[in-house]
């Protein structure tokens, strides 16, 4: 029986599962093959009514945080993973700040519905956030969960500085902390009953949802080191494994072999990293990283392959700004396009909080028997992840492995239980490390300057179902966008015909004659070949209340490894300069740009014996950020002090980025020379 009744680019190029109902042109859904899909099929469930052999992008957050994170706790976060899940198929949901009768006072919702979410509770203090919020239970009348109801930005720090930093727990959980460890594992199955009452197992394959946790690892001086952990299904093992009792990422491998790979049958995980740009420069060097040190001894062959089985995926950017790379440093000194979402800090130890952090710092320095100071310190280059992308090329010269051959997702990190919350209009803040609304709106802007709406993760996969967006996480077919839903295509080969964008099978012949973004170029057929690449992206068209922008540039990145130095390149490979700009007082936008671009390109100076990687960022017209829109709302104008409210200060601040360029990043391809 044939695979499909129609093939049509639209269908290929469609949105999302969400968005299918939405597509200008009627779609035919494909037919279901009577064959076994590309992916192993573990759990039960109806088989899911539109297949697509070609894949499709599903558009999806996997970093969310809910009442169960102790920080969103602080912050009056009250929405459980059930109500993240129903917010993300597109319901209301009311936030903090809540009234004198327990009632939120504000009220969001998505532009359009996810068609997926992982919930990511902080693994650490999953049993103390139970006992300090549910009256009648052990600890509830300790010093620290009084603290934390009542004094939450004292609470918020103490948990942090002596639970991330010291990796120290407070007498509320007993003799070898069993009370706390038996709270948490309630909350665990809390979490799990959610997820899988927010799993649409019928033939719609409406919204999937993955049972996930973060391992929430720090330097002493706060670098984040943390992990998201991502299970395939509803097997999974019957603990999460926090940072407080792991030494170091080795030990999470351990666990996730010995407790769910080995010790549960048909469980599995993707472990994504995040936040690198305030890792401090820890988090792309060797996996034996403590909260105390690195040693000096090289990465081995065999860490790098544990490294890259099971960091499969790394989240570009979210909430915290992005992390490809930053303009203000040399080696990127003229890419002006990594100049986007920048933070000051490269580490949470580095950002000012204001006099409450020195307050705690002061009242905790005595108890831990040492000064705690907090060091502001500029982003380096090992911050990145181009930096990552090509010191791997370098291990896989030295030592046949690398360690660094991650695809790349962004998500949200949102602390208020609102995952694919990236609209840059209306945005509320996510909370967590940035502004809480617990004692009501701050005047002004409901968040730190420096933060943002964050962004999605994107997967191609042939359905809407875990395992094969799980399959889709393995081989790394995705790519990730600064929030908004282009449809990116990236596919690497070696006999592309110059002509291919026209073509109405151009994705079958990309997938045919070579591999998509994650992928590993095959071995060329002749000698002295250069490589092809097809790129295609379609714009987001947006909704009524949140349109979309159009497309301005595709560009090529690519990094190589050659006669012991590493190298790299951005060129331009669609579209350009179009003069689209956007008035930052009303937020109109000036200009033409693309509703489409495609291009294939041949690297005309490959060097057949460099390791190398290529990857794609697409840009959209320039548009007005988050903050300068609620500015121009307010009709601040910052060449008029008398236009400027109380609290809106920072509109008129030198930091304030008042126009940015939503993109949408590929995941690489690489190419390794043969043996």
């Amino acid at each position: 029986m044939p695979l499909r009744k129609t093939l049509q680019l639209t269908a290929i190029l469609s949105l999302s599962t969400s968005a299918l109902a939405e597509a200008p042109r009627p779609i035919e859904v494909a037919e279901i093959s009577a064959s076994p899909p590309p992916f192993s099929r573990t759990e039960e469930r109806e088989p899911c009514a539109s297949y697509t052999a070609e894949r499709r992008p599903h558009f999806g957050d996997m970093h969310v945080h809910t009442s169960w994170s102790f920080d969103a706790s602080s912050q009056d976060t009250r929405n459980t993973p059930a109500d993240a899940y129903r917010f993300a198929q597109g319901h209301p949901m009311g936030i903090q700040p809540y009234d004198e009768n327990d009632k939120p006072t504000r009220t969001i919702q998505l532009d359009r519905p996810l068609d997926f979410t992982a919930v990511t509770d902080h693994s650490e203090f999953m049993g103390e956030m139970r006992m300090c919020t549910t009256e009648g239970l052990p600890g509830y009348w300790h010093p620290v969960c009084i603290a934390h109801r009542n004094i939450p930005r004292l609470s918020f720090l103490t948990f942090a500085t002596l639970g991330m930093a010291y990796k120290t727990r407070w007498g509320l959980c007993g003799d070898n902390n069993d009370i706390c460890f038996a709270q948490a594992a309630d909350t665990w199955k809390d979490i799990q009953r959610d997820t899988e009452d927010a799993y649409d197992r019928s033939s719609d394959c409406s919204f999937t949802s993955f049972v996930g946790y973060e391992w929430t690892a720090s330097g002493g001086t706060g670098q984040n080191l943390h992990h998201n952990v991502i299970f395939r299904n509803e097997h999974v093992p019957n603990r999460a494994m926090s940072w407080i009792e792991t030494p170091s990422q080795v030990q999470l491998w351990d666990y996730l072999d010995e407790e769910c790979v080995l010790g549960k049958p048909g469980c599995d995980a993707v472990v994504i990293p995040h936040n690198s740009n305030i890792s401090g420069g820890l988090m792309f060097e060797t996996a034996r990283i403590t909260n105390a040190d690195i040693p000096a001894d090289p990465v081995t062959a065999q860490e790098a392959a544990r490294r890259a089985r099971w960091n499969t995926l790394f989240e570009v950017m979210q909430h915290k700004g992005s992390s490809e790379c930053d303009s203000r440093l040399p080696v990127w000194s003229e890419d002006e396009y990594c100049n986007f979402e920048k933070l000051g800090y490269d580490s949470f130890g580095g950002k000012n909080t204001g006099h409450t952090q020195f307050a705690v710092l002061e009242f905790l320095s005595p108890v831990l028997g040492e000064d705690i100071i907090p060091v502001t310190t500029p982003p380096s280059e090992t911050n990145f992840l181009r930096y990552a992308l090509k010191k791997g090329l370098q291990q896989q010269a030295e030592l046949g492995v690398n360690s660094f051959k991650f695809g790349m997702i962004s998500s949200t990190d949102t602390h208020i239980a609102a995952p694919g919350l990236t609209m840059e209009k209306n945005h509320p803040g996510h909370g967590g490390a940035g502004m809480g609304a617990r004692d009501g709106m701050p005047a002004g802007l409901p968040d730190e300057l420096e933060y943002g709406p964050g962004g999605l993760a994107v997967l191609y996969a042939e359905e809407n179902s875990r395992d094969a967006l799980f399959a889709a996480m393995q081989r790394r077919e995705a790519y990730a966008t600064s929030g908004t839903r282009p449809v990116l295509r990236f596919f690497g080969g070696w006999n592309y015909p110059e002509n291919l964008c026209e073509m109405d099978d151009m994705v079958t012949q990309g997938y045919a004659g070579g591999v998509p973004m994650g992928g590993d170029l095959p071995p060329a057929a002749v000698a002295n070949a250069s490589p092809r690449f097809l790129v295609s992206a379609s714009m987001d068209n947006g909704t009524p209340e949140y349109p979309g922008s159009p497309l301005q540039r595709i560009q090529l990145v690519k990094g190589w490894h050659e006669n012991g130095e590493l190298h790299e390149k951005v060129l331009g490979v669609a579209g350009g300069d179009n003069n689209a700009s956007v008035d930052i007082n009303t937020c109109e936008p000036n200009g033409s740009g693309h509703s489409q671009l495609c291009s294939v390109w041949q690297d005309n100076d490959f060097n057949s014996s460099a390791q190398a990687f290529y990857y794609t960022r697409v840009l959209e017209n320039p548009s007005c950020r988050w903050s300068q829109r609620i500015c121009a709302n307010a009709g601040v104008r910052c060449d008029d002090p008398g236009s400027i409210p109380q609290g809106m200060e920072n509109c008129c601040a030198p930091e304030h980025q008042k126009v940015i360029q939503e993109r949408a990043w590929s995941s690489p391809i690489w190419y390794t020379p043969p043996v």
